[in-house]
């Protein structure tokens, strides 16, 4: 799409006045399906088209009546939370005949729908493209059976199409995350930490099914996130003889002193013949060969089930607001799109493009060419390190596994000088799957007053190469260890920083280890604080959000949670911007909003406390709501990490030591490593689509040091849309939507690079 001179752009120019847009969920459901569906209702609402649900997907639409109803800006309020599909999904025979979607199309014209939002799996996106594509001769046989007027034929002349994958198994090519995978690792993931204490009692080894007909996707990142040791899925049979070697890892993690094992098995494992592999089967094996006491758990349904995660609220929000968007700006000729989520970006993709590679995926596996297969699946997470999970657990262990010898420093920067440094192996970062905080222990302490006594313990361990994780402070301290070269050269070797802050506030990159962790806190016990209001009629809850001026714990904990307003440092606000939010949401509870929900990052502003805010919409909204308040404070820190904060961890740690390692013998020169260069000293962050390494040097630019806070920062972009959700009138920077972009094959020397890792 053509950009303005204005990158902010308001409705006016979009609008949908005249359109009439239908929503349907079709196939499995998943959690995070009613936060798209809410999102496509409020954005089509907003830009002036009329909206409607269509119940129990595609039966719905064929059957028609009271399945196909208007829907209201109130209609999908106290849905977030809720998970499921609230409109209903069934799959549908007569759909896949041609009499059956001519009845659809029937319905449809008699309600002037031409837009359609199909939020499903693959052959609920293809069943779609192909009512698109049969949609002018389904209207010249209604136009000959006289079941609609002649000039409906030009009037309805295209139907336009825009999918979001709903799909817990992440088996959708084309996007990195399909909505409700998130959550069903969540459930997953609560499921495997309960039973790890029992296994761990009785010295069990638990055989865990999850689901994953014929994508590994939930097996593997269940297992990164949760230490197993032993995966098996569809993509990547084991090879012959498997099986003495998984006894003999089991044997070996109990001969180190481990009480437990955990074998993860997706549903669909086959070994390399295409026999299946069952949970019951690889029971039978253990206990046959090792004696072990061995239990089965199959999770089956419980993936499906609960509330989303504040990762696929927000993924759905962003993907139902981008499908609204681009149903406005298609055309005629534009081709069916289904909206996809890369790296941090929604983009649009060609669906048959997409669905066609995801049928070439199974088309792989079903012809036995597994390598083949994991490659188009494209994905970064197609690599296995078994039993690696937080971030400090699996640099320790990439880098033994690349030779090195490995150090922990324990509190920080403070245990550094005063020599708190030991040698740490494999075995030692066993049982840290799952652990909240830092075991390592840390400290606020900056090395500036404490080089010379860091030089020192450099030397005295012969220490080559340093990675940091941490948060602002720790991009601090590598700012000073980088401008104190010239004096030690003890600190000229290659420096590596990992963010981890629940503020996420380091510049350099989009998302820090633990914000995730830190969000689902904040949503968890905002939905808990509405639901104690079910019983009672209009109130308005303030809640108080940890941050420091980082308002973005505030603004996307408000977008997850449906909060209808947010207050942050970088948006300043005054004590008419305050009465304005006071006034609307009056407005809104004079109608059927019974709860509002209004978040406070903590240093929003000096004198607009959060005492003052509930005191002020307090006494203005007297004899309408009333008001309670909250301060969420350090539960936002605690906690078990989600399952994306434990794979994002594992992640980035992996790709962090290897860039050290490469870096170890680039700078190795006369018997020993010297790097004095600005890229030997690098924070490793996410920007937009991808994990980039950038000199630290280079980001001072880029920060607000009295703040502590990017001067640039890419979430203020989803503040329109939560207002937009809110029901206020707002403008939406639409920079990073438009162009049709087409699905990208890896690269073969990308493809080596993401496997090998």
């Amino acid at each position: 799409m053509a950009q303005p001179d204005s990158k902010k752009i308001f409705f006016e120019n979009l609008s949908g006045a005249g359109k009439a847009i239908a929503v349907l969920t079709s196939g499995g459901d998943a959690q995070g399906m009613n936060a798209a569906v809410r999102a496509v209702v409020r954005m089509g609402l907003y830009v002036g088209a009329k909206v409607y649900f269509i119940h129990e997907g595609y039966q719905g639409m064929v059957d028609g009546g009271d399945n196909i109803k208007e829907a209201s800006w109130e209609s999908v309020s106290s849905m977030l939370q809720v998970g499921g599909t609230v409109i209903g999904s069934a799959r549908c025979k007569e759909f896949r005949t041609h009499e059956g979607r001519l009845k659809a199309a029937h319905n449809l014209v008699q309600r002037g729908i031409t837009n359609l939002c199909v939020i499903g799996g693959d052959g609920s996106l293809t069943g779609a493209n192909l009512f698109r594509e049969e949609w002018s001769e389904l209207l010249g046989e209604l136009v000959k059976k006289d079941l609609i007027a002649s000039d409906a034929v030009q009037k309805y002349s295209a139907l336009h199409i825009v999918g979001m994958v709903g799909s817990i198994d992440n088996d959708f090519c084309g996007t990195d995350m399909t909505i409700g995978t998130d959550s069903a690792l969540h459930r997953i993931i609560e499921v495997v930490d309960a039973i790890m204490t029992t296994a761990q009692s009785h010295q069990r080894t638990f055989v865990l099914e999850v689901m994953g007909r014929h994508c590994g996707y939930l097996a593997l990142v269940s297992a990164l996130a949760c230490g197993a040791d032993w995966v098996l899925i569809p993509e990547m049979p084991p090879e012959d003889g498997w099986e003495d070697k998984m006894c003999q890892k089991l044997s070996a993690t109990r001969s180190r002193g481990t009480r437990l094992n955990i074998i993860i098995v997706a549903e669909g494992a086959l070994d390399r013949h295409g026999k299946p592999i069952t949970s019951s089967y690889v029971k039978d094996l253990v206990v046959k060969c090792l004696g072990f006491d061995t239990r089965v758990t199959i999770l089956g349904h419980v993936q499906r089930g609960g509330t989303p995660s504040a990762f696929d609220r927000i993924l759905a929000s962003r993907m139902g607001v981008e499908a609204v968007l681009a149903l406005l700006e298609t055309t005629a000729n534009t081709p069916a799109c289904v909206v996809s989520l890369y790296g941090n970006q929604s983009v649009r993709l060609p669906l048959m493009e997409c669905v066609q590679m995801t049928q070439e995926v199974q088309k792989a596996m079903d012809e036995k060419r597994f390598e083949e297969a994991v490659k188009l699946r494209g994905s970064n997470i197609w690599y296995v390190l078994s039993g690696m999970n937080a971030a400090v657990r699996s640099a320790v262990r990439v880098g033994i596994s690349e030779g090195h010898k490995m150090f922990a420093v324990s509190d920080g920067f403070e245990g550094f000088y005063k020599g708190q440094i030991k040698e740490i192996k494999w075995a030692d970062v066993g049982g840290w799957t799952g652990q909240g905080g830092s075991l390592l222990g840390t400290k606020r302490t900056l090395p500036a007053k404490h080089l010379e006594k860091i030089a020192e313990q450099m030397r005295k361990h012969n220490i080559n190469a340093l990675l940091v994780i941490g948060g602002f402070e720790a991009f601090e301290s590598l700012l000073q260890l980088y401008e104190a070269r010239g004096t030690y050269e003890e600190l000229c070797i290659p420096m590596c920083m990992l963010p981890a802050t629940i503020s996420n506030n380091v510049p350099g990159t989009d998302l820090s280890i633990g914000a995730d962790t830190a969000l689902n806190a904040i949503v968890e016990t905002c939905d808990r604080i509405k639901q104690s209001a079910s019983g009672t009629k209009r109130r308005v809850f303030i809640i108080e959000t940890m941050g420091g001026y980082c308002g973005y714990l505030a603004s996307v904990g408000g977008l997850a949670a449906g909060a209808d307003a947010v207050y942050i440092y970088e948006e300043p606000f005054d004590i008419k911007d305050l009465q304005a939010n006071v006034e609307h949401l009056t407005e809104k509870m004079k109608t059927t909003i019974q709860r509002g929900l209004v978040l406070r990052n903590e240093n929003s502003n000096d004198n607009y406390t959060t005492d003052f805010i509930y005191q002020l919409y307090s006494e203005e909204g007297r004899g309408v709501f009333d008001c309670r308040k909250n301060v969420l404070g350090h539960m936002q820190q605690g906690g078990a990490p989600s399952p994306f904060d434990r794979n994002f961890g594992t992640k980035i740690s992996a790709k962090a030591m290897q860039w050290i390692s490469k870096k170890l013998v680039e700078t190795f020169r006369n018997g020993r490593v010297f790097a004095n260069t600005e890229d030997s000293c690098c924070l490793l962050g996410m920007r937009r689509r991808a994990l980039v390494f950038q000199p630290v040097v280079q980001l001072k630019d880029e920060t607000d040091f009295v703040h502590r806070i990017p001067k640039e920062q890419w979430w203020l972009k989803l503040r329109p849309l939560m207002k937009i959700l809110a029901k206020y009138k707002t403008s939406y920077d639409v920079s990073d939507s438009g162009q049709l972009e087409h699905v990208v094959r890896l690269r073969p020397t990308e493809l080596e690079a993401s496997v090998a890792m």
